[in-house]
């Protein structure tokens, strides 16, 4: 069998007239018949049920059809992937994230890609994880490093091996600097400079609304951000403590500020996601493959 005469088998299944089908295959009507006929003698099988106007598969028609559609399918995949050894792996991924560490993670498949293919640009787009959806929505973004709590009923994920854990960002010289942790009462009255996602819209979902409890409405929300840079920054100054995430701020010996857990403690998981029957670009693609290798085990270990 060539794959050519299978090519034309599949038209004609597909047009169920010989003659739309010639025309398709730009081919003149005599010509397909006859190679039809061929193809019935080599198999020795009835492959048609020659009616008016329209023809049929017979059952062996049928079988065959399933098998040619694998065949030719595997043999334009397999072009394709070796076409693709052919060209130079080029191409933009857009990716979207909230502050957090983890993002460590993705970047080192970044480097790993562009080390190999220095034509993919990568663009990161940083964001709250209401802004990041909506541009994963539109079709702006490739990929989103999304914060929970967040609804992935629309999306394909893989989850994080880290957790990122809420603290309080202050000054060194400030009385809570001095213990181990926060607790609830520690911060009722004083001067809070919060993340949107601390706001009541978001509170009941984060895990914030049960943490602080009854004293939630007590807070003293000074300030709210987006980017946890200005935050520091208003907390250097003395206008109040930063309620974030850790590994964001720098607290090393130098700084001004430190960071101290909140007790009990409250984490969020990370998942990186993307719209489901996304259709990629070839580099997106790529690094949606790597993402797999790199997740997929974690992910894997998480459902056991």
């Amino acid at each position: 069998m060539e794959l050519r005469v299978l090519k034309y088998f599949i038209t004609v299944a597909r047009e169920g007239s010989i003659t739309a089908a010639a025309n398709n295959l730009h081919l003149t009507q005599p010509t397909l018949s006859r190679q039809l006929q061929d193809l019935e003698r080599e198999l020795g099988q009835r492959l048609f049920i020659r009616g008016k106007p329209k023809i049929s598969l017979t059952p062996e028609g049928m079988i065959l059809r399933k098998r040619a559609e694998e065949i030719v399918d595997m043999v334009e995949k397999t072009e394709a992937e070796f076409n693709a050894l052919k060209e130079k792996m080029s191409g933009d991924i857009y990716i979207g994230c909230g502050e957090t560490d983890s993002m460590k993670y993705i970047a080192e498949i970044i480097k790993k890609i562009q080390l190999k293919y220095p034509d993919i640009k990568f663009h990161i787009y940083s964001g709250n994880a209401e802004d990041v959806t909506e541009k994963l929505d539109r079709g702006i973004l490739d990929f989103g490093l999304l914060i929970e709590p967040i609804d992935l009923s629309k999306y394909d994920y893989l989850t994080m091996p880290e957790k990122d854990v809420w603290g309080v960002i202050m000054r060194k010289d400030s009385p809570l600097a001095n213990k181990e942790y926060v607790e609830v009462q520690d911060l009722t009255g004083l001067p809070l400079i919060c993340s949107r996602q601390m706001s009541r819209k978001y509170s009941a979902d984060s895990g914030f609304l049960d943490w602080f409890g009854e004293h939630f409405d007590e807070l003293y929300i000074a300030a709210t951000y987006n980017l946890v840079f200005n935050a520091a920054i208003m907390v250097e100054a003395g206008i109040g403590y930063a309620i974030t995430l850790d590994k964001l701020v720098k607290t090393s010996e130098k700084s001004p500020l430190c960071f101290r857990p909140l007790n009990p403690q409250l984490v969020s998981g990370l998942n990186i996601a993307w719209k489901k029957y996304q259709v990629f670009s070839p580099a997106a693609g790529m690094f949606l493959n790597e993402l797999k290798k790199a997740f997929l085990k974690n992910n894997e270990q998480l459902k056991l």
